[in-house]
């Protein structure tokens, strides 16, 4: 019966232009398609799936972008759900012992009170901060955020828990997820929940243990079913095959002229015209590399595209040209990947777990990564049985021409780091890098001018609709994330239209 009406009426099917195959693009793309919405996905690259990017070569699997992610989004679980990729799921081995650097060697990251205070990570004094944090952020201004409204990462942290574990815990910590550092980080838009939290209870550690009880309090009152969909929430996974096995999954869904790779949007046309039976946008796109370009008439348009090439697009919004000044620059980190094995017997000091990170302060130890995941310990189907598989991280604020540097130069400061740290001796049996010059976009103090400007876009051009990692977070939850709510909002802009 659908099928027919869609014969009948070709017209009545809205269509979407999706500009960017990444997690988020293809995404919302699954969602629109799902709605029964005709949609075009166009990416400039010869592939999909943006930063997940998974390697198979030599009997070895590894990432060269994402590694893992996990489902804390009500919008990824119901995603996973549908995509029935669940049985492709991988929970990683050991993923709740992770390691940080201390003097010069990892130190197991304590997860309770107890292991806290053991722990040689903090001092006594740390220590005692972090317990009496709650007593002495007691909840007295009902704005308590307002006067650091633009307060970096490290500022808020210091405030709260002392410079200690700025050094050892935050900085290593948003190092390895964003590869920024603790001062360039705006706070607001870096961990939304936690400077939420300060708003509400004063007290971080209070504010966390309140949530957390309020949150077990509405679980009593939940079915069988949303209890088992919540345990999915916790910790890290993959995939196997690696990440990128999600990225086609999304592929498989859309039809072959549906998703047009290595093709370049150089322009997007906006002119309303009730009478007309096409839709307002006008999405001018060339395949690459013969330039030749093509017009596609959709009905709205979600862009998923860095703001770095947002600016160098052509949009006009009815006949004249729509200015793109007020996009404010956005500063992008550089993060090389380096995928490296060992014998097995050659690594005299391995460690069970997830990985390890290495702090800023640590550098004077004569570290210079930012970390190191422990990929085949984590996902042992990654390598061989007599092989360690490590993926390890350098570049970012810390380092930035580092990233760019040779893989002789590279190799040596990779083999140094994993000897001192995992007695890793010898040279590794198998080196590959991988350089992203635009790995994550800096949530910077200004970053309110970024989601200004995203605002503005959406606001002064109708069915137009943002979506991707400058909005909302940098990881893949919230990319896809992301990706599902600017497909809710076009949904909702063509039914009210």
């Amino acid at each position: 019966m659908g099928s027919s009406t869609k014969q009948d009426k070709p017209s009545s099917v809205k269509r979407v232009a999706v500009i960017g195959a990444g997690i988020s693009g293809l995404a919302a793309a699954y969602k629109l398609k799902s709605h029964g919405l005709n949609v075009t996905v166009f990416e400039a690259d010869g592939r999909a799936g943006g930063k997940l990017r998974s390697v198979s070569r030599d009997g070895l699997i590894w990432d060269e972008g994402a590694n893992s992610m996990t489902e804390s989004e009500v919008e990824v679980q119901d995603l996973l759900d549908n995509l029935g990729i669940r049985e492709k799921q991988q929970v990683p081995i050991s993923q709740n012992k992770r390691y940080v650097v201390r003097n010069g060697q990892p130190e197991l990251i304590p997860t309770n009170p107890i292991a806290l205070i053991k722990s040689s990570i903090l001092s006594s004094h740390s220590k005692f901060q972090i317990f009496l944090e709650p007593f002495l952020w007691k909840k007295s201004n009902p704005k308590i955020s307002d006067d650091h409204s633009q307060e970096s990462v490290g500022g808020f942290f210091q405030r709260h828990f002392g410079t200690e574990v700025v050094d050892y815990l935050i900085d290593p910590f948003v190092g390895g997820t964003s590869a920024a550092d603790p001062e360039s980080l705006s706070m607001q838009y870096s961990f939304p929940e936690l400077w939420n939290l300060e708003n509400r209870f004063g007290s971080i550690v209070a504010g966390l243990i309140q949530s957390k009880l309020f949150s077990g309090k509405e679980k009593s009152g939940e079915t069988k079913g949303s209890v088992e969909k919540k345990k999915r929430q916790r910790g890290s996974f993959s995939f196997q095959g690696g990440m990128q096995t999600l990225a086609d999954r999304l592929c498989e869904k859309l039809d072959k002229d549906e998703l047009k790779l290595n093709s370049e949007v150089l322009s997007l046309s906006y002119d309303h015209d009730i009478k007309s039976l096409t839709g307002n946008w006008t999405v001018s796109s060339a395949a690459n590399p013969d330039k030749h370009s093509q017009g596609l008439s959709v009905d709205a348009v979600i862009m998923t595209a860095p703001l770095s090439n947002v600016k160098e697009m052509k949009i006009t919004k009815r006949g004249s040209l729509f200015p793109l000044n007020f996009l404010p620059e956005v500063t992008y980190l550089p993060l090389t990947v380096i995928i490296t094995t060992f014998k097995k017997e050659n690594v005299k000091r391995p460690l069970e777990g997830f990985g390890v990170l290495v702090p800023s302060v640590e550098q004077k130890n004569g570290l210079r990564t930012l970390g190191t995941l422990f990929s085949s310990i984590l996902f042992p189907d990654r390598a061989p049985s007599d092989l360690y598989l490590y993926t390890t991280f350098i570049g970012g604020t810390r380092n930035k021409e580092l990233a760019y540097a040779s893989t002789d130069e590279l190799k040596q400061v990779v083999t140094s780091d994993l000897k001192q740290l995992l007695g890793a001796e010898g040279e590794p049996s198998f080196f590959n890098r991988f350089t992203w010059r635009k790995a994550f976009p800096l949530y910077g103090r200004n970053y309110h001018r970024v989601m200004e400007a995203i605002e503005t876009m959406e606001k002064n051009l109708p069915g137009f609709f943002y979506a991707g990692n400058h909005k909302g977070g940098l990881s893949v939850g919230k990319a896809m994330a992301s990706g599902c709510k600017a497909a809710e909002l076009v949904i909702s802009y063509l039914e009210s239209s």
